[in-house]
């Protein structure tokens, strides 16, 4: 999303008018480790447990697109969605659609990786063609690792390659280097010559998964929130369940074994007190620095945005960007209830 585009002001009216007290809501959420948990507590029927505590009925929806599934909350599709801290700011923040991270999940830890060929250190990106997903995480990584070692993104040659493609372009003579994230980062460090360089785990809490939810709506409707944060630690509490595992490794497309290896490169929150003290920590509030400037950077917040301070984004210690303009909440209060059994 490179600019704001007339419908902006179209996707804000359609978002408001869901900002209003009521009981039915959906929420949607895209294939990835830290988020294929939605998928057991809408099948176990923990969701609905929740749900029928507070009176209110919560629709959950797979959405195969990731993109897609954020541009869907964003046009007020849905009341709620999985998306990453980067994409929050990008896509529903840069459209004027106010959104608080309601459930901080976990952070990446080794699950995106940037993937050189017959070179093994990051040094040799030099001068290479590196295929990714263009104004994704992987470029994030990506400019985060060129900057450890001195070096920008004018020293190596971005190319822009869909998802679905990566894994087939490795195996390609063109092709050099990748960056990823898993499971097709496993795939593509299975194949000849491929070393991982670079990854999550060296910028340890700056790519974090998160539920999104309509600020308006929440305000509105707190019993939302509580329900979605009971329903998440309570489908925590079972993630060590051999059962739990393997239904939700059939369900991301692969074996127990290869979501565990997920599972071992990703920093899972599953005590509510530890997504509490992560969301409280200063780091935050730097990290989201990083994201803003990388975002405005690459045009990703609009071509009104005059600096990356533009949007603001509230954290509990402190705001980064404009106060006054405060369209990205991080919210520890319905994950800190959690926390106290207060829900």
């Amino acid at each position: 999303m490179k600019k704001i585009k007339i419908l902006t002001l179209i996707l804000v009216l359609i978002s408001s008018t869901n900002a209003f007290a009521k009981d039915k809501f959906s929420i949607c959420w895209s294939i990835y480790v830290g988020w294929m948990p939605w998928e057991y507590g809408d099948s176990s029927g923990i969701i609905k447990k929740w749900a029928d505590k507070y009176d209110i009925e919560i629709d959950v929806v797979q959405i195969n697109d990731y993109i897609e599934s954020i541009n869907q909350y964003t046009a007020g599709q849905f009341d709620a969605c999985s998306m990453t801290n980067m994409d929050a700011l990008t896509i529903p923040a840069a459209s004027f659609v106010d959104s608080t991270a309601l459930i901080v999940g976990d952070f990446s830890n080794g699950n995106d990786g940037v993937v050189l060929k017959n070179k093994t250190k990051l040094a040799d990106i030099k001068g290479q063609q590196i295929n990714l997903v263009e104004l994704s995480v992987s470029h994030y990584l990506l400019a985060r690792g060129l900057e450890s070692i001195g070096l920008s993104e004018r020293d190596v040659n971005v190319v822009n390659t869909a998802d679905a493609d990566l894994v087939a372009a490795y195996s390609t003579k063109d092709v050099t280097s990748v960056v990823t994230w898993n499971p097709l980062l496993s795939e593509i460090e299975k194949q000849p010559g491929a070393n991982k360089v670079f990854d999550s785990s060296d910028i340890p809490g700056e790519i974090i998964d998160l539920m999104v939810v309509n600020t308006d709506t929440l305000k509105q409707n707190p019993n939302f929130g509580k329900a979605l944060v009971g329903a998440w630690y309570e489908i925590m509490a079972k993630m060590g369940d051999q059962k739990v595992l393997e239904q939700l490794a059939t369900a991301s497309g692969t074996d127990l074994a290869g979501y565990k290896a997920q599972l071992a490169s990703t920093e899972m929150f599953y005590q509510a007190k530890n997504a509490v003290e992560f969301t409280k920590n200063v780091k935050l509030a730097q990290t989201m620095k990083y994201v803003a400037d990388f975002s405005f950077d690459h045009g990703l917040l609009g071509d009104g945005a005059p600096d990356s301070g533009f949007i603001g984004i509230q954290t509990p210690a402190a705001i980064i960007g404009n106060p006054h303009n405060i369209k990205l909440r991080f919210d520890p209060s319905f994950m800190q209830m959690a926390a106290d059994g207060n829900l």
